[in-house]
């Protein structure tokens, strides 16, 4: 369903107040934190989300973001010495140096280098303010309402911000991008003649662990952003200024995991109601979902299901034609939706001779 309906449903599902959490089970150090069910966007704890707080190296996901979708890996670079020279944690690049696009992905999220940030925004986006300009345009595409961007690796600076729930957001966005997982999921690799080492420890920690980016400047404190899955429900954590982020982490997701485990609420070809039909061989059909919904459920929540048909059917009715939506809801309060599909094909009833002729169909 999150595919499906992109960032609009994101940023609903993303609304605290519709499913607050049950009662306090875990803590963090974090002076801002958040965890989330990545599929549903749905909270499962939150302290001072919504606080606007510097996010240093936590960025570059962004960056490498609008980098893969706008840019070609395969692409050579040429190093500027702006990219070069700039301050922080390095890839140590030299200017008038060749790598690949994706070279400098891994540089970036591996080895978290400033140099590589720079070098990937005034290449992709033919110069670090236009690209940054995109990093904000790609914010507000994805409902990330309290957060700004003023470059493209994290260094602290005036209009540099965002809020755990943002980068929640963007986590989300992120790892359903095949490519930046990938790289993000690398604990070491050597490519381009460097060998790089990542950053992000829970990868090592956490065999659930799939991403995704760590954070440090002085003034922001420890930033971290991850990505874990388990049973093939996938969550995402955020704590901002977190003296003691890797076991806050691994805290949360064991948290998180164990209190809202996903529940399968519909699986393409269910069945999950039927419908009436008029002047069919057969009074009803079935109705059988489209596609696949799973959403975190805690002990003592309950789960309803409704059908909504667009309108009554009337004979033939064939198979596979959709007719109307499955709605779920969770403790009364709407989740998602499935398209319904007809299960199978109803002709029209067989009329006999006798009744067609005294119903006028046949002359006598």
């Amino acid at each position: 369903m999150l595919k499906r309906f992109g960032p609009l449903l994101l940023g609903l599902l993303f609304l605290y107040s519709m499913f607050p959490c049950q009662a306090l089970a875990v803590s963090t150090s974090a002076a801002s934190a958040i965890l989330v069910d990545a599929d549903s966007g749905r909270v499962l704890y939150e302290q001072n989300a919504d606080a606007r707080m510097r996010i240093a190296s936590t960025t570059k996901i962004m960056t490498a973001l609008v980098a893969i979708r706008e840019g070609d890996l395969s692409d050579v670079v040429t190093v500027s010495a702006s990219a070069a020279g700039t301050e922080g944690s390095s890839l140590y690049l030299r200017a008038g140096e060749e790598l690949t696009l994706e070279t400098l992905l891994y540089g970036l999220l591996l080895s978290s280098g400033n140099d590589a940030a720079v070098a990937i925004a005034e290449h992709v986006g033919g110069s670090c303010d236009a690209f940054v300009r995109r990093m904000n345009e790609t914010a507000r595409e994805l409902g990330m309402a309290d957060t700004s961007f003023a470059n493209p690796n994290g260094l602290d600076a005036e209009g540099h911000y965002s809020t755990a729930r943002d980068m929640a957001r963007l986590a989300c966005a992120a790892m359903e991008n095949a490519t930046l997982r990938r790289i993000a999921s690398t604990k070491s690799v050597t490519v381009g003649g460097r060998t790089m080492t990542n950053h992000n420890k829970l990868l090592s920690y956490m065999p659930a662990c799939i991403g995704l980016k760590t954070g440090y400047t002085r003034a922001a404190g420890r930033t971290l952003v991850s990505c874990a899955e388990q049973n093939g429900q996938r969550l995402v954590a955020v704590t901002l200024q977190d003296g003691n982020d890797w076991a806050d982490h691994q805290a949360l997701y064991e948290y998180g995991f164990a209190a809202y485990p996903a529940r399968r609420l519909a699986f393409v070809g269910q069945r999950l109601g039927s419908a009436p039909v008029t002047g069919g061989a057969r009074e009803t059909v079935p109705l059988v979902a489209a596609e696949d919904l799973s959403w975190p459920v805690a002990a003592g929540e309950e789960t309803n299901c409704r059908v909504e048909l667009t309108g009554p059917l009337t004979a033939p009715v064939r198979s596979g034609t959709a007719v109307g939506q499955a709605v779920f809801t969770l403790d009364g309060r709407e989740i998602g939706r499935v398209d319904l599909l007809c299960g199978e094909t109803v002709p029209p009833r067989a009329v006999s001779a006798l009744a067609a002729l005294k119903s006028g169909e046949i002359p006598g």
